[in-house]
């Protein structure tokens, strides 16, 4: 019998994705992490169930319109939780970019800021008070009405717009102009209007060339075309377009990419000459605190923002105490580098999640159940016992804290590991062990207690001697002050050092231009595509092959179906409800959009028709339903498909569906999936590879996996250079380059470069103490 005060959330019944009837009791107001390889289920288990049912509950209470809604989103597939509080979700999602969106917008400071300026700012001399919107960037109030909030104007000129001004403009001077018959119909107009389009451009009266590239006016004149032998052109009517003109408008209202890349070429940006850079009126910025503009306050780092909010006066008392509480957070969670006008686009996935987290530990909320998806992500060891402080204040609040986690010092840290396994996919998908972490022990079939009880010991290698040096620098970017790096060649090169430190800036200045480069593949951690149309068999080019074999099938042929049809991107085998997506968006008013299985084909993408051709016994909706496992045994004997999964199960993503939609993979799965496709390609020796943090949500077991392929590449003739966290992949490196020694102002310099134990031994490196202990 459950009492109302049941203190566990009691699971019975799970098998969402591959959970295979899950029981499961889970304590509450305690840290509990869930553990095991990637793709076991324990996000299934976390996020797919729990967090999903926490969701649904709360749903069922708003307006019955809503709910309407909601059930076109589904339940989780699960026989019943009880004891469940409600739940708030952190997950590592990558925000829709936007230049106006800041650390300041995300964890809400920005608004604080600009009460403090309205309520308690210096006003210059009879200045009316402002209101606090009108110190914001994104509103009409406040934005400067030159470069409308942004910063940044864009202008051009004549060494942009003409980069050859030895030609004509008939043979193309003017290069910003389009190509093809718009073009040949400006350059017309112009002979038409009367200028000498056969002269050199630089032979063309200064006011000439100057009308001819910046002029607003659009006059409209008869242009006669030059007649071609094989048709009849009749006179028409043509308006002028200067160059300027054409490629503003391209870059502002043009919706295709590749036109506002174009035009971009011809643009110079530079900070907007009216506001300086600032984004605000000249009525804000005439407002001070403590000496300073909101803009110059915004711009500092948070640790000297926090020195900086002193204050007299009551009002202004109450104010900034509350910025400081606000702020002590984002310090704690070694976030201080950071400032309130940072873009975030420019914030890694950990970094994201982690200003979140620390906007929650402001709320107050107490009695729900915060769950977390990898909050270590991106962190330097240094960093993580910080975190582990703040999921403990989040307990110590009255919350539950449910982690997602690989990180073995978090792992360490939990009241309670719930652990999924034993293996990926269908290998999965079973509870091992839910207990205190030392219990975990005496669970053989667990790969990760072989790892958190040493049993999975660093293999020792010989470091490699390297073929070359490759020269980067020197770097002024961000932190980084004239920083020349020396990365060796034909060896495996790891850069460590605290988040914010400068390590993603340095690697960021490696092109194929360096000399000594050769071949550059970036394999970063960004999608492989936005909407659920991109999955893992198209971007890798299996899915090609696939549609061919089908196409060759008897049944396919007698009726006549070619490759086409078993395409769910063009119309005739797919489902025409949902386009061949699967899923259909559902709107959901004052929550984020959601995507919903397609009522018609129930997430099959196909039409009926298409369905009835089988391959082997199954049809194309069955195949793309298929793991990489599963579909390595069943294309056994189709050397072309099974050389793309071979290469997928390499780097350890057996576990993923062959049709599994891009928006559901993490940023380390997508970045796999890129490893993989260029490992496809066969080995091609000196190329140079650039990981960012390649061991991201990876277990430490499929950790091991990957760095045998990264090994690999090098034993090949290749240079391998990865960004790293994981003292385990940077032990067994041949070189580490070590920032630092903090992040923000205290980093941007190399502190260490030489081999791993080298490294370890260095006086004055963050990295130094963790790096030995994982040597040791």
């Amino acid at each position: 019998m459950h009492t109302p005060h049941d203190p566990y959330v009691r699971v019975r019944g799970a098998r969402e994705h591959n959970l295979r009837n899950v029981d499961v009791d889970i304590p509450r107001d305690v840290l509990v992490v869930f553990t095991g390889v990637s793709g076991s289920g324990k996000s299934s288990l976390a996020f797919g169930t729990v967090y999903a049912e926490a969701q649904r509950r709360y749903f069922e209470s708003v307006a019955p319109y809503a709910r309407r809604l909601i059930h076109q989103v589904g339940a989780p597939k699960v026989g019943e939780i009880t004891g469940l509080p409600p739940a708030v979700s952190l997950e590592q999602r990558r925000a829709a970019p936007t230049s106006r969106s800041s650390v300041g917008t995300v964890t809400n400071l920005s608004n604080s800021l600009r009460m403090l300026f309205s309520r308690a700012g210096d006003y210059p001399e009879g200045a009316e008070r402002l209101e606090s919107d009108a110190f914001s960037p994104n509103t009409a109030a406040g934005a400067c009405p030159a470069c409308h909030g942004l910063g940044r104007v864009h202008r051009t000129s004549e060494e942009l717009l003409v980069p050859d001004p030895s030609l004509s403009v008939r043979d193309g001077a003017i290069a910003a102009w389009p190509g093809a018959w718009q073009g040949k119909n400006l350059r017309d107009i112009l002979d038409a209007l009367g200028y000498d389009v056969d002269r050199p451009w630089r032979e063309l009266p200064a006011e000439q060339r100057e009308w001819i590239l910046f002029t607003d006016e659009q006059p409209v004149v008869t242009v006669h075309p030059v007649r071609d032998a094989d048709r009849i052109q009749r006179p028409y009517q043509g308006t002028y377009m200067s160059a300027h003109r054409y490629v503003m408008k391209t870059f502002s209202d043009s919706k295709s990419p590749t036109l506002r890349a174009k035009a971009e070429r011809f643009l110079s940006s530079a900070p907007c000459p009216a506001c300086g850079g600032s984004r605000l009126r000249p009525e804000a910025l005439a407002v001070t605190f403590a000496g300073r503009t909101i803009a110059e306050l915004a711009a500092l780092p948070l640790t000297d923002l926090a020195g900086h909010l002193v204050a007299d006066g009551e009002t202004a008392r109450v104010l900034t105490d509350d910025l400081r509480s606000r702020i002590a957070p984002v310090l704690e969670l070694g976030l201080g580098y950071l400032s309130l006008d940072r873009a975030t686009p420019t914030l890694s996935a950990g970094e994201l999640q982690r200003l979140r987290l620390a906007t929650q530990l402001r709320s107050g909320l107490f009695g729900v159940v915060y769950v977390l998806d990898e909050p270590s992500a991106g962190l330097h060891p240094a960093d993580t016992e910080a975190l582990l402080t703040v999921l403990a204040r989040l307990k110590a609040a009255g919350n539950s804290v449910f982690v997602v986690e690989h990180h073995l010092d978090v792992v360490r840290g939990a009241d309670w590991l719930v652990d999924v396994g034993p293996l990926a996919g269908e290998h999965g998908g079973r509870v091992l062990h839910s207990g205190p972490v030392a219990e975990l022990a005496s669970v053989e079939e667990s790969a990760t207690a072989r790892y958190l009880f040493g049993r999975s010991p660093v293999p020792a290698r010989e470091v490699r001697t390297p073929g070359g040096q490759l020269k980067v620098g020197p770097v002024s970017r961000h932190n980084l002050r004239a920083v020349t790096a020396e990365f060796p060649l034909g060896v495996l090169t790891a850069v460590t050092g605290v988040s914010g430190s400068g390590k993603s800036t340095l690697i960021g200045e490696i092109t194929e231009e360096l000399p000594g480069v050769g071949r550059l593949v970036s394999v970063d951690q960004r999608p492989i595509g936005r909407t659920p149309r991109s999955n893992l068999a198209t971007y890798t080019g299996l899915f090609d092959v696939v549609r061919k074999e089908f196409a060759a099938t008897e049944e396919a042929r007698r009726r006549g179906f070619g490759v086409g049809r078993f395409s769910f991107n063009v119309s005739g085998g797919r489902c025409e409800t949902c386009q061949g997506e699967g899923f259909v968006s559902v709107e959901l008013l004052f929550l984020p959009s959601t995507y919903a299985p397609c009522p018609d084909c129930g997430g099959a993408r196909y039409n009926p028709e298409t369905l009835e051709v089988t391959y082997r016994g199954r049809n194309i909706a069955q195949v793309l339903d298929l793991t990489v496992e599963s579909a390595a045994d069943f294309f056994t004997d189709t050397p072309a498909v099974a050389r793309s999964l071979r290469t997928l199960l390499d780097v350890g993503l057996g576990y993923l569906r062959l049709g599994q939609p891009a928006t559901e993979l993490s940023g380390g799965e997508a970045q796999r999936i890129k490893l993989a496709s260029e490992l496809q390609r066969g080995r091609r020796g000196h190329t140079l590879y650039l990981l960012d943090e390649p061991t991201t949500g990876l277990h430490p077991a499929d950790v091991d996996v990957l760095m045998r392929q990264l090994h690999g590449l090098v034993d090949t003739g290749n240079t391998v250079i990865v960004v790293e966290h994981d003292m385990s992949v940077v032990a067994g490196a041949d070189w580490v380059i070590d920032l630092g020694p903090g992040g923000g102002d205290q980093g941007g310099r190399i502190v260490a470069a030489g081999p791993p134990t080298e490294v370890a031994r260095t006086e004055g490196s963050t990295t130094a103490a963790y790096l030995a202990r994982a040597l040791a």
